[in-house]
């Protein structure tokens, strides 16, 4: 677990966040990790629309899921591109110590001009993963197989499901993420409700959104 001050032990090079972002769209990252054979899906806010079948908001990044021992087939896929890791508001170079302390990974690139400039396209989230299976990173008794916890959309696109989803938006809720679960409620069929509700029970008892589902 990261340092609860926000400090890296041994590694004093951490900045803070100074590029826009210009994401990449799902269907861009598909084409880009092609070769990448691990259960890597695209998850938070894109994952709901890509459930939906359309795009319900802007959003302002993209995130991806990967487990975590399977991340050197992204770095080769994104190969020319800057990788950082990302955490506590700042950011770390990828073979530093932050590495091991952090699960979050930020992919910048270097867009043409005139004026040449860099923008961040992905943040990808290294998860825990167990005997070929996932792990839900804050519990990480749960475990499930990755055909349970990712499914795809028409054009192919993995995504994470929104049950799970909806599970790490609940942590610290902010305006976006409640107006996900009220949009998400009525199409979440009765078995994803009950697994939502009891990890909710479970991970963050009393959160208000028990009582709606």
């Amino acid at each position: 677990m990261p340092p609860s001050d926000g400090t890296v032990p041994g590694d004093s090079q951490g900045h803070e966040p100074d590029l826009p972002w210009e994401p990449w769209r799902p269907e861009e990252v598909t084409s880009k990790l092609r070769s990448v054979t691990a259960p890597w899906c695209v998850a938070a806010g894109w994952a709901l629309d890509l459930h939906r079948g359309e795009q319900s908001r802007p959003h302002e990044d993209l995130e991806i899921a990967i487990p975590g021992a399977a991340f050197g087939q992204v770095r080769e896929a994104l190969a020319g591109y800057e990788l950082e890791v990302a955490g506590d508001g700042k950011l770390w170079p990828i073979d530093g110590p932050a590495f091991t302390t952090m699960h979050q990974t930020w992919v910048s690139e270097l867009v043409a001009g005139p004026p040449a400039r860099r923008v961040y396209r992905l943040d990808v989230f290294r998860e825990p993963s167990r005997n070929g299976q996932w792990v839900c990173r804050r519990d990480e008794d749960i475990q499930l197989p990755y055909e349970r916890v990712i499914r795809r959309d028409r054009a192919g696109i993995r995504y994470l499901t929104p049950e799970v989803v909806l599970l790490f938006k609940a942590k610290a809720t902010r305006p976006k993420d409640e107006a996900d679960f009220r949009a998400m409620l009525p199409l979440l069929t009765a078995d994803e409700r009950d697994w939502l509700r009891g990890m909710l029970d479970r991970i963050h008892p009393g959160h208000p959104w028990i009582g709606a589902l």
